[in-house]
């Protein structure tokens, strides 16, 4: 008997142990997200409040395009060096650091005298760009260490919420914040999300970036990746290594062009809205702009609620497929809009392109946070690149095609683009399951013994 209960006794204890570590990691990372959300109030506010500055302190609509191009590039940019970085630096360091950049360039900006306010700008533009696509590949490729693999969609679904919930207060707040206390103010404040943010990475122990395979027991699909990956380590190779994250698993490169795909449709309602409220409401035209994201934001945490629901009760995540579903949904929710409907049917519409729009964003962050640590930074870094260039790319040509087409037109054809992609990359999911299902029938004809279930990995044919 004694023999017997021993095992189950250190069996029980190992669970209570695995259990507590477990609380203490989500604790962890809800007082990180919640840094996070801070912070991403700071970039969203600073988004209307720097837009509105630059056309006054410069007079010129093209100043502000200029601006908003730079810091595109600057993002663009830092998605190729990122993957580098998280091989040679830990991810808190780099989450740490681009906190600090964004709150320092923003003190420098305060302080800045007239003559030198434009090259302020610039600065400002650049490190804002580049830290805040740091920041985000940083926190995201490191998830499955901070949480553990098994509550990635968890870890996913509360960071978007967060923004999602940042998006709307820095939106809603940054007219009343630049009326009510001026631009100074407004970006002391924003310093001070920074400032926030980074003193909560500093207090966190963070896992993630140099070392992450070995925090991932040997085997393990966060463990190195055997040759291959372990080019990841050397920062000269940052380019072949970005490439072969895409090359780990079937239809992953084609997942992260649809993603860059959909980044292009995004510039499409995002320049298209405010044309389309000011032909509903000439006077007020900023009413119908608020309303549409807040209702958006509204459906997107309210499907983050129902995926972290669905992950902890199946332990799953909802996988390519819900991000194919998902961006063909929010694609045609977003050409909807702008169909005239009346306004409480366009209310509807905004929350379904809110929930798809969250659900794509789960199912894309988990099923790149399957790929091994060593490749994950990489992939992350590259897709950051394909989704700037995407958008970048995306408000050049629909601002052109806006003064010929009207907001209908052009967000038809950008986001319809998207729908095409979405449902090449379904295809091809499915054709990738019936491949492994045939393969299943042909192991049991074989070896007589039923399949054990799903495969480990970074696979596009888990939905």
């Amino acid at each position: 008997m004694g023999s017997a209960d021993g095992p189950k006794a250190d069996e029980t204890d190992g669970d209570a142990r695995k259990a507590r570590d477990t609380a203490v990691s989500e604790r962890r990372f809800r007082f990180l997200v919640a840094g996070y959300a801070v912070s991403s109030y700071g970039t969203f506010l600073n988004m209307v409040a720097l837009n509105l500055f630059v056309y006054e302190t410069t007079g010129r609509a093209l100043a502000m395009g200029l601006f908003m191009a730079v810091r595109l590039a600057s993002g663009f940019v830092a998605g190729l060096v990122v993957g580098g970085l998280l091989a040679r630096f830990s991810a808190k360091s780099i989450m740490l650091w681009a906190n600090i950049g964004q709150g320092a360039v923003m003190l420098v900006l305060i302080l800045a005298p007239d003559g030198m306010l434009t090259g302020a700008l610039m600065a400002v533009s650049v490190v804002i760009g580049a830290c805040g696509t740091l920041f985000m590949v940083a926190l995201r490729s490191s998830i499955p260490e901070m949480v553990g693999e098994d509550r990635r969609a968890w870890a996913n679904s509360l960071s978007i919420t967060g923004r999602s919930l940042a998006m709307v207060a820095g939106f809603a707040s940054a007219g009343v914040v630049v009326s009510l206390v001026g631009y100074t103010a407004a970006f002391l404040v924003d310093m001070a999300t920074f400032v926030a943010c980074a003193v909560t990475v500093a207090l966190l122990p963070i896992a993630g970036g140099k070392g992450a395979g070995a925090l991932a027991p040997e085997g393990s699909e966060s463990s190195g990746a055997g040759k291959d990956a372990s080019a990841a380590k050397s920062g000269r190779r940052w380019r072949p290594v970005a490439f072969l994250a895409l090359a780990a698993a079937p239809g992953m490169g084609l997942m992260v062009a649809l993603r860059g795909v959909d980044a292009f449709g995004s510039s499409s309602h995002n320049a298209a809205l405010p044309i389309y409220s000011t032909s509903l409401d000439a006077s007020n035209p900023a009413v119908f702009v608020s309303a549409f994201w807040c209702v958006w934001a509204l459906g997107n945490i309210g499907a983050q609620q129902v995926i972290q629901r669905y992950a902890q009760r199946t332990g799953r995540s909802v996988g390519a497929l819900g991000f194919g579903y998902g961006t063909v949904v929010m694609s045609a929710a977003f050409i909807a809009a702008f169909a005239g409907f009346p306004l409480a049917v366009t209310a509807v519409i905004a929350l379904i392109a809110g929930a798809a729009d969250g659900l794509t964003e789960v199912a894309y962050t988990s099923h790149l946070q399957t790929l091994p640590a060593t490749l994950r930074g990489h992939a992350f870094g590259l897709s950051a690149t394909f989704e700037n260039l995407g958008f970048g790319v995306g408000m050049i040509l629909v601002a052109a095609a806006l003064d010929r087409f009207s907001p209908l037109a052009v967000v038809g054809w950008s986001h319809g683009a998207a729908i095409v992609v979405a449902v090449v990359f379904l295809l091809r999911v499915a054709g990738v399951r019936r491949a492994e299902r045939t393969g299943l029938r042909k192991e049991e004809a074989v070896e007589g013994r039923p399949d054990r279930g799903d495969r480990d990995g970074a696979e596009v044919s888990r939905g």
